[in-house]
C-alpha cells in the first residue's frame, strides 16, 4: 500500500477506536474524484465543534502519531491543524473542524474501497472542489480541473456555489468563485449565478 495511504488507514483506524467524527480530504480525496496523482501525506478533518479543540489534539498527541514539530500542540490549538507523521515517518495533516461547512462535508463523506477490504472515508467531490476552491493553491487549480473533467455532469454545482461563497466572502476571496465558474464552463459544465 502507498505510504499516504497506509498513514490515512492508520489514522483512521485510530480515530474509529475513539469514535472520532472525520473525513480524508487533500491529495487522496483527489485519487478518488479527480485524477490519480502522487501525494506524499494524508489530509483529514475532524470535528472538534470549537470546544473540543484540546481534547483532540491531545488525543491524537498521546497516540502512536508522532508531532512534526516542538510545538504541534500550541501550534494546533492557534491555527486549527496538527501537524503529524504516523509510525513509518509518513507526514499526516490533521485539520480541528468546527464550521458549519467541515461538520456538513463529514456528514456527506462516504466510504472509497482502496483495496481488498480496506475502505478510507473521504469527502464528496463537491465537498473537496470547495476545499480546493477555498484553498485557492495553484496545485488546487490543477486538481479542480482533473475533478470537473472526471465527474462532470455528476456534480451538484450548486452544492458547491451555496457552500463556497460564504467561505470565500469570509477570506475575502470573490475572485475564486469567478475563476471556478471560467473552469467549469471550459469543461461545458454550467455553474448556477446567484
Amino acid at each position: 500500500m502507498h505510504p499516504a495511504i497506509e498513514a490515512a488507514v492508520e489514522l483512521q483506524e485510530f480515530l474509529e477506536l475513539h469514535g472520532q467524527r472525520f473525513c480524508i480530504i487533500g491529495g487522496l480525496a483527489v485519487q478518488r474524484w479527480g485524477e490519480v496523482r502522487l501525494t506524499v501525506d494524508a489530509d483529514a478533518t475532524v470535528l472538534t465543534d470549537w470546544v473540543r479543540d484540546e481534547f483532540v489534539t491531545d488525543l491524537l498527541l498521546g497516540s502512536h502519531f508522532a508531532p512534526r514539530r516542538a510545538d504541534a500542540r500550541e501550534f494546533a490549538l492557534k491555527n486549527r491543524v496538527l501537524l503529524l507523521k504516523n509510525t513509518k515517518g509518513t507526514h499526516v495533516d490533521v485539520a480541528l473542524g468546527a464550521m458549519d461547512f467541515e461538520n456538513r462535508s463529514v456528514m456527506r463523506s462516504s466510504l472509497w474501497k482502496i483495496s481488498g477490504t480496506k475502505k478510507l472515508r473521504t469527502c464528496c467531490a463537491e465537498d473537496l472542489l470547495v476545499h480546493k476552491t477555498f484553498a485557492g493553491r495553484s496545485r488546487d487549480w490543477i486538481d479542480i480541473e482533473g475533478i470537473l473533467q472526471r465527474q462532470g455532469e455528476k456534480l451538484d454545482l450548486t452544492l458547491v456555489r451555496r457552500e463556497l461563497a460564504p467561505l470565500l466572502e469570509l477570506k475575502d476571496t470573490p475572485e475564486a468563485m469567478d475563476r471556478l465558474a471560467a473552469l467549469c464552463r471550459t469543461n461545458a459544465l454550467s455553474f448556477p449565478s446567484d
